[in-house]
This record gives structure tokens, sequence and C-alpha cells, in this order.
């Protein structure tokens, strides 16, 4: 009884996200997903190019690494963005930063797609347990959104090549941010993703050493397949099933796939945390399973939370206290065994 009502307070809160929502047109648009392509005209071209980028192990580094330009003031930090977009906003990345007295370890959130606040309540609590955490403005969202927008459908939208852009720069945002917590003193970082945002938090981790600690709320592998079953993402698939097969999807998109760096994921130096909904209509528990099990084929040993509520519910007591203090004793442990335990 009490799960039917569960599942109809999550499909009605999606319907709410759904208010404002407007189709958008598929693009290709590889020159903005890949640093010096030429424009394409073809499927397959593009799928060529994402095909090379998976390859690559520097398509999420910086080739213009500049630690300049960062101004803090009364708990916020501002610095440019190394990937200028065309919206002036964007180009700009802002985080809160929430102190917690100590340099031992610093957490760096990446918040939910369409996030319309930070988590306060989350960064209190790690704050007075001495993390200091630091919340950053994922790309079009909160001060970096685009003019007249009124959901974030730059970041994530059937344009191939922008959502790639999107996700790159926000990845390349939080290496930079990350850098500068370790000129400051911090000694172990931390990333929490949460849902679109952690595939964010996930890509960085596969891809940055600095990244001691990850967690990961409401993630899978496949971001094509999530966009393709999500229950939040119908009208990016209405704009994309005409143009494309789900298969080109998942190549076109395969350098967000994180099942792609499942072997970086299981290196010695990085603990591995993820939660997931067993009712989630967003992210399907199917595609999050095929997700674990090819970390662990790699050798990852990740420490799993499975609620059982919905992708939204989650914020929900008593499920987001069960996924708070998980994530406390994951942050808690001090040895790569325990981390894994």
């Amino acid at each position: 009884m009490y799960h039917s009502w569960l599942d109809r307070w999550d499909e009605r809160r999606a319907r709410r996200g759904e208010e404002g929502k407007k189709s958008t047109d598929f693009a290709l648009d590889a020159e903005l997903a890949f640093p010096g392509a030429k424009k394409i005209t073809s499927i397959e071209e593009f799928c060529a190019l994402a095909d090379q980028a998976v390859a690559d192990p520097a398509f999420f580094d910086d080739p213009n690494v500049s630690d300049q330009g960062f101004e803090r003031l009364d708990g916020w930090l501002k610095f440019p963005s190394d990937i200028s977009t065309d919206v002036e906003q964007n180009n700009v990345v802002s985080a809160k930063i929430t102190e917690s007295g100590s340099f031992d370890q610093a957490m760096v959130i990446f918040h939910h797609w369409n996030a319309s606040s930070r988590n306060r309540q989350i960064a209190n609590f790690f704050s007075q347990r001495g993390i200091t955490v630091v919340e950053i403005a994922m790309p079009y969202h909160f001060e970096r959104s685009r003019p007249g927008s009124v959901h974030a459908d730059y970041m994530l939208s059937p344009n191939l090549g922008r959502t790639i852009q999107s996700v790159r720069q926000a990845v390349l945002d939080g290496r930079k941010l990350i850098r500068w917590l370790k000129i400051e003193g911090y000694r172990e970082i931390s990333v929490l993703g949460m849902s679109l945002g952690s595939w964010v938090a996930g890509v960085l981790a596969a891809h940055d050493s600095a990244v001691s600690k990850a967690s990961l709320f409401l993630t899978a592998g496949s971001l094509a397949d999530m966009v393709w079953t999500g229950r939040a993402t119908r009208l990016i698939r209405a704009s994309l099933e005409p143009e494309i097969k789900l298969t080109d999807l998942r190549r076109a998109w395969g350098p967000l796939n994180l099942e792609n760096y499942a072997h970086s994921f299981a290196r010695p130096d990085l603990g591995l945390h993820v939660v997931l909904a067993k009712r989630d209509k967003v992210v399907l528990p199917e595609l999050s399973e095929r997700f674990l099990q090819r970390l662990k084929d790699a050798g990852a040993r990740p420490n799993i939370l499975e609620l059982n509520c919905g992708h939204y519910s989650l914020a929900m007591p008593p499920y987001i206290l069960l996924a708070g203090l998980s994530l406390k004793r994951f942050l808690s442990c001090a040895d790569k065994s325990a981390r894994r335990a």
C-alpha cells in the first residue's frame, strides 16, 4: 500500500518536472562535441568521432590548463570555464563553499538535471563533520542558466554534439575546481553526483587521480539508454527516435557511457559508493545493474546501497537519511579495504 502511494508520488513529481519543457530538434553539431572537428552530415561520421574520443584517454583533459581567474567572496567561488559557449552566462562557473574548518577533506557535489536549488542540508551536515562541501553549478544551471529558458535544455538534449560538449564542460570545470582545492591545501577530494550529476562525477573520477572517493546517486552506465527509457526524458526521445536508432545513439554518446571506463573505476586508490532506487522510473534498475556488473567484472568493488523507493522519493525520509548515513560511513573510511567493504 505504502509503495503504491510512493509510486504515485514519484509520478506526480515527474509530471511537475515536465511543466514548461518543450521538444527541441535533433542535431549532430559534431564541432561542439569534438575539438577541431569539421561539420559533418551523417550519423556514421559522428559515431566514428565518438569512437575515437572513447579511445582517447585525453578527451576529458583540458589542453589549456589555467588556474587563474578564481574569485572567492562570502562563501562563493567564481572562475572562468575553459570551454567557451555561445551563452555568456554559462562561461562563468559558480560554486557555493560550506567550510568545515578543516583541510583534511573536501567534497564536490554535482547536482541533478534541472535542479532548482543547491543542497544546503547536505552541505551543512557534512561540513559539521569535518568535510568542506563545494556545490558547483553544472552548465546551464543556476547562475549559468540560458536567458529565457525555464529548464536546462542545453545540458541534455537531442542535440548530440551539444550534450557531449555540456557534459565535457562540466567535467573540465570540476577538474579545474579540484586543482584549486588541492592548491588551497585540501588533502583528500571526494565527488558526489546525483542523477545526471552522477555521470559528470563518474567521468571525472575515472579520469582524475586527484579524486580518492566517488559517490554516485541514482546512476547507470549508458546515458543513451537512460534517455531512451527514462521517465524524465520522454521529450528528448520523441525528437531522437525518428532520426537515430538506439544502437547508434549508444555509439554517439559513447564518451559519456560510464561502462566504457569500468577499468578506471577499478584503480586501487579510488573508493566507489553507489546508491540506487529499486523503484526508479528515470534511471531504470536494469541499467544500473548492468553498470554494476561491468564494474565488478573490471575488478571494482563498489559499496552499494539499494533502497525501495523511486527516483524522486529518494529525497524523502527515511530514504534520504539512509543514503546520507551510508555516504557518511563511506567518506569516513580511512583505507581502501574499508572503502570497498
